[in-house]
């Protein structure tokens, strides 16, 4: 009985998979034309479920040679947006299309000028309305017999994330030396192995201000280093908070006259900190906990010592290959 349950569901969860090959079509290949093209990198957000999907997607492109990163869409409207730029693409995800907190983000993502591919069954849902194109992963039913837990459906989109990827790749002409670069064994896992200090920056490279500067002041700080954050410091140079582009996007909205306000009106509390011994790879896996772009680097007095961004993490040659 059990042997013939399981038999069952891998049935219907390949019966979907298989489904899905007589729906591409023209956005398909209009969404590997757009990443191709897209100057930035890939963002995926998706909820509960679709969310891990989202990150396992995330972490295929990153591992053939498309740069991408997952944000939470909750996260993402109390700050993360300053991990998106208008140069990047996003790749939403959604079985039904309705799913509240990816409708509510999409029309902030659209307004900053990022372009959107769905991956949904909901063709006709408001999702899909918002997207600049829509790839259909809808399945005919769940694998679960009360057609409640999402089982055919996530494995369809895992299966059209893995197709991407690998369009991706070919049309890349992505090889196994460039598959080295992006693995432990290759030049980004003997990136990852170095210590904080050796890439961090440092002195006048640290974007910084102080507690009771006027938030222009923070704007222009942001704008001239260029890594999308600034540190508030106190006057003894002691770590205080930070306050990055979606700190600012979220004062915008919920403030009046915000350019006069102070920094630590508007600064995010506690920012994520690491020690310059650690790894880069220790530094990439809090970023990737915590869902943020920046570390500070502080030392046990909690005076700053440096910052350090995803890109410089990563090298930001690493983020191009082969004219991708």
């Amino acid at each position: 009985m059990v042997i013939e349950q399981a038999k069952e569901v891998l049935k219907i969860e390949a019966q979907s998979i298989l489904a899905l090959m007589e729906r591409l079509g023209p956005d398909f290949e209009s969404a590997v034309d757009l990443i191709l093209k897209a100057r930035g990198r890939v963002i995926l957000t998706g909820m509960g479920k679709s969310g891990l999907i989202a990150r396992k997607i995330s972490a295929t492109l990153n591992s053939t040679g498309t740069p991408s990163l997952f944000l939470h869409p909750s996260e993402a409207i109390h700050g993360d947006l300053g991990m998106v730029s208008r140069n990047d693409l996003v790749l939403a995800i959604s079985n039904s299309g309705k799913t509240v907190e990816i409708v509510a983000l999409l029309p902030i993502l659209k307004q900053m000028g990022a372009k959107i591919i769905a991956f949904t069954g909901g063709l006709d849902s408001p999702m899909a309305k918002l997207c600049d194109l829509t790839i259909d992963v809808g399945v005919e039913r769940e694998a679960c017999p009360m057609g409640l837990v999402p089982t055919a459906s996530t494995t369809a989109v895992l299966a059209m994330g893995d197709a991407l990827a690998v369009a991706l790749l070919n049309r890349r002409h992505f090889n196994q030396e460039d598959f080295k670069k992006f693995h432990p064994g290759g030049s980004l896992g003997e990136r990852l192995s170095i210590m904080i200090r050796d890439v961090m920056l440092t002195g006048d490279y640290i974007p910084t201000v102080t507690i009771g500067e006027k938030v222009s002041r923070a704007i222009e700080i942001i704008d001239a280093k260029k890594i999308g954050a600034t540190l508030v410091l106190t006057k003894d140079n002691k770590l205080e908070g930070i306050v990055t582009d979606g700190d600012l996007r979220r004062a915008l909205l919920e403030m009046e006259n915000i350019k006069e306000k102070r920094v630590e009106d508007i600064m995010s509390l506690s920012p994520k900190t690491i020690d310059e011994n650690n790894t880069a790879a220790e530094a990439m896996r809090i970023m990737e906990l915590n869902s943020i772009t920046h570390l500070a680097i502080v030392d046990r007095s909690n005076r700053i010592k440096g910052v350090v961004h995803l890109h410089d993490l990563l090298g930001r040659e690493e983020f191009r290959i082969n004219g991708g």
